[in-house]
């Protein structure tokens, strides 16, 4: 899935979407930043990531730049595809994506395909032992802990060695909701980010009552955006918002027990 995404002058420079709040029209860029190759974004956790009124996401709904797919705050964003070009090599299928020809079943979508100057599995690692016993198979591995269809499978057989990224995601998602899809995404933020961010963002989205695997990505572009590489960094942030909060709170009653001008005792 790609990291980029484009937003067109021809959308944001008409008088539809200018004579919106200036929260709403920061909602729709936030919400176009986050969709998936198929235009489909879940616009909860973006909410409350910039802290914005969801009567804004009515308001776009309303002024026909989103349209609903479910009651979970899932939208299309309309004019994705107008201002996104996704490649077919590089297309990422929504996990949303037969919700989103369910509800809008005229969309044309770009379907996925493999390039034709590249192979279409990478040929399985075979090498000979230097004792000359057998025969030795190599498998690529992106991390410590190889989050691949095939381990997870293992995870299934008695007496299997725990893979904690494994157990964190039957602990958000239930075991049964694990499938290809979230395999693949979860591969995809592990290469990215690390074994310690995902699962600090997935206790985080358990924490939150998350609901899918685009929800702990979130939570990580959110942390990549602002800077913050390490889990310690993260609760430093964390501690240093609360405090600034706190800080708030406590000058804003002060300010109520000073008494009005001229008021009479």
């Amino acid at each position: 899935m790609g990291n980029r995404r484009m937003i067109s002058k021809t959308v944001t420079q008409t008088q539809r979407f200018l004579r919106l709040p200036l929260e709403a029209q920061a909602l729709y860029f936030h919400l176009v930043q986050n969709t998936d190759d198929d235009g489909v974004v879940e616009a909860f956790p973006i909410v409350r990531m910039i802290g914005a009124s969801e009567d804004n996401v009515g308001l776009l709904v309303i002024n026909h730049f989103i349209t609903p797919l479910n009651d979970e705050m899932v939208y299309f964003v309309i004019d994705f595809h107008e201002q996104n070009k996704v490649r077919a090599d590089r297309k990422v299928n929504s996990v949303y994506i037969d919700l989103l020809r369910n509800k809008l079943p005229e969309i044309e979508l770009v379907e996925p395909k493999q390039r034709t100057d590249r192979s279409k599995k990478p040929p399985e690692k075979t090498g000979q032992p230097w004792d000359g016993h057998g025969t030795d198979k190599g498998q690529q591995n992106i991390s410590q802990y190889n989050i691949s269809k095939y381990n997870i499978s293992q995870q299934l057989e008695v007496g299997a060695v725990e893979n904690p990224i494994f157990e964190k995601l039957k602990e958000a998602f239930g075991e049964m909701a694990i499938s290809g899809t979230i395999i693949q995404e979860v591969e995809d933020l592990l290469q990215t980010h690390g074994e310690a961010l995902l699962l600090h963002a997935l206790n985080e989205t358990i924490l939150n009552a998350g609901k899918s695997i685009r929800y702990t990505r979130r939570i990580l572009e959110n942390w990549q955006g602002q800077g913050l590489r390490t889990v310690e960094q993260i609760e430093a942030n964390k501690r240093n918002y609360t405090a600034k909060g706190s800080m708030q709170r406590d000058r804003d009653w002060f300010q109520n027990l000073q008494p009005d001008e001229g008021a009479e005792f």
